[in-house]
């Protein structure tokens, strides 16, 4: 047998041990200090893409064109940064600029351009089209927008300023410091790229700050992060561009209107027979209308009907419908030409029967073609102000989407262009409707209100109320099917048949109205109103007033009667709820 020998391993010193720990930590230490130490990048990055970069709140906004001594600015760049409703015309190739008080017409490649139809000349075309962009010289357009502009050195960027921006005037330091903390970084730490240095006592403009990081922008527009401990902040700097009043030239009516629609069908009323309306102070006849797609309009005026209204002290506000055809508007509203041609006929309207304004009742469009109905109103109330008309449009509560009669108005749009939106407060239940019920309730048109005075000032809103009523019968089959159907009666014509019947009203919580019914055994048939009378209208009236609109209006003169004016007076209404 072998013998077998075992060795004693030897241990390792205290020595040995403490060194190794030491590496160790060392090594774990440099490691740490690897993943976290802001070593600073020295990436440089460029800030701006090709040339002319236009400058707009803090960033790039794509690039301008240099034509000789003439800036171009990028239409799309007008369009999302400073007026969204500038549009281009394809039939004229204009652009079409449109303010509180003026309509512009740049043409492509013209040396004149149009403000209110007339001619501004030019040195050089104001549009210009290139690689199938569209650009707009900016110096023309310095009159219209509260805007600025600076073309900065070196970099040869385009900077866009606005009426009421901010910044601080910043200063670097004078202290001897490393250059790369000098350095204006993409993000507010020293591992992001660079985008370009700075020097001892550089003069920068402070736009914005984080933690411990200003953002701040170089003279020639290039900005990026830099730490505070290297700028000194200074005064804050605020762009202020002087801008006229704008001002309509319309004398509005001193208290609430009080209004009342003239429906002329055919032919004018005899205004002779027509007794005195108290408290009424403008008529609105339905005179005008879209004829056809060149723009023509069905002319049915009267210059009697426009003397004897003004002579017993009422406003004329001639009605323009667009003959509520779906068609026919798209057509006559796609073109600015067009639209154009409308609106001149409308001024010389004006002029030939002395109207105080005019009342636009567009219906029945489709909803895509809401913002033609909307560019159309701005380009007719710049010229209908300068000729010291009141701008009325009518509208509907809203009804949900794809409604002719309701989805196209872009609501709180056109507040923002006319003097006064008419909500037609009616016809809750339409004629057609298959169940019976009220033309409108108080409750519904309350509700409704509330929901358009989210998007329509209060100042701006008329409320219109129905003077008729809806006689409705319900007649009942064999079959055990009831059909409904109705009749529109006048206020005169109600009261003659409650009294023919012999029945006496009685109140409807509900619908807060007069409410009556008949059967009819002879016929097998109910009948149904809910009335327009006058504690109704003196409802509507308060509710006006409650709220404090700018007045009311009525559809139509022919169906009300004497009590009528009384009672949609919002004058003599003064018991009202506060709102």
């Amino acid at each position: 047998m072998s013998q077998i020998e075992y060795h004693k391993k030897k241990s390792l010193s205290p020595k040995w041990i403490l060194g190794g720990l030491m590496i160790a930590v060392l090594l774990i230490a440099s490691s740490i200090l690897f993943l976290f130490y802001p070593f600073a990048s020295k990436e440089k990055v460029n800030y701006f893409t090709q040339q002319n970069p236009v400058l707009f709140e803090g960033t790039q906004k794509g690039n301008a064109l240099l034509e000789g001594d003439t800036i171009f600015l990028p239409l799309s760049f007008m369009q999302e940064n400073i007026d969204s409703t500038i549009i281009f015309d394809e039939k004229s190739t204009s652009i079409i600029i449109t303010t509180a008080e003026k309509v512009i017409q740049m043409p492509t490649d013209s040396l004149t351009f149009f403000v209110n139809s007339k001619p501004v000349e030019l040195q050089v075309s104001p549009i210009i089209s290139k690689d199938g962009q569209i650009f707009v010289a900016i110096d023309p357009l310095l009159s219209f927008y509260p805007i600025q502009y600076k073309v900065l050195k070196d970099t040869g960027t385009i900077w866009i300023q606005k009426n009421g921006d901010q910044y601080f005037e910043g200063t670097t330091t004078a202290e001897d410091v490393h250059p790369e903390k000098l350095r204006l970084r993409t993000e507010p730490t020293l591992k992001a790229p660079f985008t370009a240095e700075l020097s001892k006592q550089e003069n920068v403009m402070i736009e914005a700050e984080e933690e411990n990081y200003y953002l701040v922008r170089k003279e020639n527009g290039i900005s990026g992060y830099i730490s505070k401990k290297n700028i000194t902040k200074n005064k804050e700097v605020t762009i202020t561009l002087k801008q006229q009043p704008q001002t309509t030239g319309v004398t509005k009516i001193d208290g609430p209107i009080q209004l009342t629609w003239e429906a002329v069908y055919t032919k004018n009323p005899n205004h002779t027979q027509i007794p005195d309306m108290i408290g009424l102070n403008v008529v609105s006849p339905t005179w005008f209308s879209l004829a056809g797609t060149d723009g023509s309009i069905k002319n049915l005026a009267s210059q009697e009907y426009s003397k004897w209204a003004q002579s017993k002290g009422y406003q004329v506000w001639g009605l323009f419908s667009n003959s509520f055809d779906p068609v026919l508007t798209h057509e006559a509203l796609k073109d600015f030409e067009t639209r154009q041609k409308i609106i001149v006929q409308l001024l010389h309207f004006s002029q030939m029967y002395q109207l105080q304004g005019i009342n636009f009742d567009i219906e029945n469009v489709k909803q895509e073609d809401g913002q033609l109905v909307t560019q159309f109103m701005r380009e007719a109330t710049p010229y209908l102000h300068e000729a010291g008309l009141v701008v009325s449009m009518d509208i509907t509560f809203y009804a949900g989407e794809n409604n002719n009669w309701s989805s196209f108005y872009e609501r709180s749009k056109l507040a923002g262009i006319v003097d006064y939106l008419i909500i037609m407060a009616y016809d809750e239940h339409a004629g057609s409707s298959p169940v019976a019920g009220s033309v409108a309730s108080l409750p519904w048109v309350e509700k409704n209100l509330q929901n358009l005075l989210k998007e329509v000032p209060k100042e701006k809103l008329i409320l219109g109320v129905p003077l008729y009523t809806r006689l409705w019968k319900e007649q009942h089959n064999a079959d055990g099917s009831t059909v409904v159907t109705s009749q529109s009666m006048s206020m005169s014509k109600v009261k003659e048949w409650l009294a023919e019947k012999g029945l006496q009203p009685v109140y409807d919580e509900a619908s807060g109205q007069n409410y009556a019914e008949y059967y009819a055994a002879d016929e097998n048939a109910t009948y149904k109103v809910w009335i327009e009378d006058e504690l109704s209208l003196t409802k509507r009236a308060n509710l006006a007033a409650s709220y404090h609109l700018a007045g009311v209006a009525s559809w139509s003169r022919t169906f009300g009667d004497q009590t009528a004016w009384t009672a949609i007076n919002m004058d003599s209404n003064k018991a009202v709820t506060q709102k």
